[in-house]
């Protein structure tokens, strides 16, 4: 009788040891595939992210926005004339110059609006090529290598039946959670791009404003909020960075609950800080 149940406490046994063992090996696969990702993503500009979506989004810009950017611009470019007109006493003291200043500056902000999808792409190029510089200093692997995977094993198989079923319950927990931190990244990661892609539709309106000094506040807050963008990208690149070397210092010991948690915990403590590039970002940049 007890030999019987020894042969299925030990079938028991390693039914556990393959399942955790099982979960073990891809618990980190999806992460790592978001993480090792995001450096392609974050340092591809929004042409040559997806052509289709750009043709399109540029397209509504100079079919719908920028006739409306023209409209402001003629209301901002009487304003501005008339604004010329009174600081000089109503013509009292009549300069010639000042026609010629606001021929100018009319001028220079037809170009802007003209020329509002090569400054805009300008923009991100600059910023993809700080990103795509600091991905050739920023690297490290966030994988769990096969040595440490061997250890688990051995460390498993020498654990008793009631502690082995606590750690597969423990580790069906991580998996999932896991699972969903990686879509979180996917969310934070392609949202950026999305919200450039936003951006860049309206950008014509905002360099309408260039012409006339009060108004051009919202063209330069949308410039920097546009940098803020580029280089949030930079940011994220830091926190990737910084994930890779914390995992990367996790010893997989003979307390595998604490390892497992600690990347766990490393891992939320990424999503939470690609969550703040954005705002740290727009702070940086005095973006709002």
């Amino acid at each position: 009788m007890n030999s019987v149940l020894d042969q299925i406490g030990e079938w028991l046994k390693e039914l556990l040891v393959s399942g955790i063992m099982s979960i073990l090996s891809g618990l980190f696969d999806s992460v790592n595939t978001q993480v090792g990702d995001i450096a392609a993503q974050v340092g591809t500009s929004p042409a040559s992210f997806s052509l289709g979506v750009f043709s399109m989004i540029r397209n509504v810009s100079e079919s719908v926005i920028i006739p409306i950017a023209g409209l402001i611009l003629t209301f901002i470019a009487c304003y501005e004339l008339i604004q010329m007109i009174i600081d000089h006493n109503n013509l009292a003291n009549f300069e010639t110059w000042i026609f010629f200043k606001w021929v100018f500056k009319t001028f220079v902000a037809v170009m802007l609006i003209t020329n509002t999808f090569n400054i805009v792409m300008a923009v991100f190029d600059v910023a993809q090529h700080v990103i795509n510089s600091a991905g050739g200093v920023i690297s490290g692997s966030t994988a769990v290598d096969a040595s440490a995977l061997e250890s688990m094993q051995d460390t498993l198989e020498a654990m008793e039946i009631g502690p082995l079923f606590g750690l597969f319950i423990q580790s069906l927990i991580v998996q999932f959670t896991i699972k969903a931190l990686s879509v979180v990244i996917f969310v934070i990661v392609y949202g950026r791009m999305i919200e450039i892609y936003l951006m860049t539709s309206m950008a014509p309106i905002p360099f309408s404003t260039f012409g006339n000094r009060e108004q051009s506040m919202v063209g330069q807050n949308y410039l920097r909020s546009l940098f803020a963008l580029g280089f949030q990208g930079f940011l994220i690149m830091i926190c990737v960075g910084i994930y890779a070397v914390l995992v990367q210092s996790v010893a997989i010991s003979d307390d595998l609950i604490a390892s497992i948690w600690g990347i766990l915990g490393y891992t939320v403590l990424l999503c939470f800080t690609l969550f703040k590039t954005g705002t740290l970002a727009k702070s940086v940049f005095s973006a709002h």
